[in-house]
């Protein structure tokens, strides 16, 4: 018999993602309880570039990465570093990530990435609606740079796929990149504008947001790690800081600590933490029109309600290595060369961990051991972009409904 205590369902991780499913589950009259080590906001949601990226279809494995990473990875600053001290236990992963960079490989991730990306666009302003915080969405799209006629050719097979699955975007030279953002440097001859890239005013600030609209509608959240999972009897057992609590379904959510969850399941997902850096600056360090990448330097540059934020690149260096800060340094010194007159004083730095699969599509679906499992991580780089998608196919798993997109693609037990 059922503990009248014991919520319908008990979300694992109060990430965007994490919350965003607990929300969605809510919607839908079921009882909520969200568990989290750190609390709200205290991962990767809090410091992320802030972009609802739903023009970003492309897999980062595939050929194109293949033939920049040996030149990044002489880089120890570089946009894309191994630290030696982990190298060899990420080798079976980097094993994975090269056999999803095959044409064929990609071509799937591509298909699967854009149908998660449109229902999470078309998910988004209903779910900021719902959740009180559309005033925090920006639309102010995104200006890709290049350093040369030769450079901009070799992104157009890129640009073609995007062309291809329907995404709007214009190629310009200098003059008309000046309109859209003076100040320059004159190096970068040549741009590529999406005006479909959408931001948040602040990662941090509207993940907190969640957290109280979620708190308003009758939810709970607890600081608790959970440690271990166990089907029981119409239900799943969970270990949370020693103490153990049930639920009739748990949502997985935990960011880049998810698999050491799912293995108390018996489960081995191939999930490796891309640890992202970034500095963030006042708000008058540039006069920042759009956000800015720096494609072939690894990194962005983005205006926020509080502040400006330099940041990216990726480090595979698992969750124990201590934070290596000259990462950010560098960015912030390309920073001042790339937009003259820029300011890099008074400046925050932070380092989070970002949940990666190899063939860069998230986990999302049932648990082996028992189907009162849901999965929802390992979204990489795109953990905002895609919450409000994610938490409406998570939504329908736990009702059991039949899920907005075929989500065979992100099936956890593909590897």
């Amino acid at each position: 018999m059922k503990d009248a205590a014991q919520p319908d369902v008990i979300v694992i991780g109060a990430g965007v993602v994490g919350l965003s499913a607990a929300i969605a589950a809510q919607a839908r009259g079921l009882s909520v309880t969200v568990l989290d080590r750190e609390g709200p906001a205290a991962g990767a949601s809090a410091g992320n570039a802030g972009a609802f990226a739903f023009t970003d279809i492309l897999p980062l494995a595939s050929p194109g990465i293949l033939k920049k990473a040996p030149k990044w990875l002489l880089d120890p600053l570089g946009p894309l570093s191994v630290p030696p001290a982990y190298a060899v236990q990420i080798a079976p992963w980097m094993f994975r990530f090269w056999r999803a960079c095959s044409p064929g490989r990609v071509a799937h991730s591509t298909t699967a990435q854009t149908a998660i990306m449109d229902l999470s666009k078309a998910e988004l302003e209903p779910f900021l609606t719902a959740t009180g915080t559309l005033p925090m969405l920006r639309k102010e799209g995104n200006l890709q740079v290049y350093e040369s006629e030769a450079e901009l050719k070799a992104s157009l097979p890129g640009w073609k796929a995007r062309a291809e699955h329907g995404i709007e975007f214009r190629h310009m030279g200098a003059a008309e990149m000046a309109e859209i953002q003076p100040g320059l440097a004159p190096r970068f001859t040549h741009g590529t504008f999406t005006p479909g890239w959408y931001s948040i005013a602040d990662p941090k600030l509207y993940t907190l947001a969640l957290a109280d609209h979620f708190l308003a509608k009758g939810g709970t959240i607890e600081r608790a790690e959970v440690t271990a999972l166990k089907p029981v009897d119409g239900g799943v057992e969970l270990t949370a800081s020693g103490k153990t609590q049930r639920a009739d379904q748990v949502v997985l959510s935990a960011g880049a600590f998810s698999h050491q969850v799912a293995r108390t399941l018996g489960e081995r997902i191939p999930l490796e933490t891309e640890r992202g850096y970034n500095t963030t600056l006042p708000q008058d360090a540039f006069d920042l029109r759009t956000q800015v990448t720096f494609g072939g330097h690894g990194f962005v540059v983005t205006r926020l309600s509080t502040g400006i934020r330099v940041g990216g690149a990726v480090e595979l260096g698992g969750l124990k290595l201590p934070p290596n800060f000259r990462r950010s340094e560098a960015m912030l010194k390309k920073a001042q060369i790339f937009l003259p007159g820029f300011k890099s004083e008074g400046g925050v730095q932070w380092m989070g961990f970002r949940p990666s699969l190899p063939d860069s599509l998230p986990a999302i679906g049932r648990a082996r051991a028992t189907g009162r499992v849901i999965y929802a991580f390992g979204h990489g780089h795109l953990g905002l972009t895609q919450s409000a998608g994610t938490a409406r196919l998570v939504a329908e798993l736990l009702t059991g409904q039949r899920p907005a997109i075929d989500i065979q693609s992100f099936s956890p037990q593909r590897f």
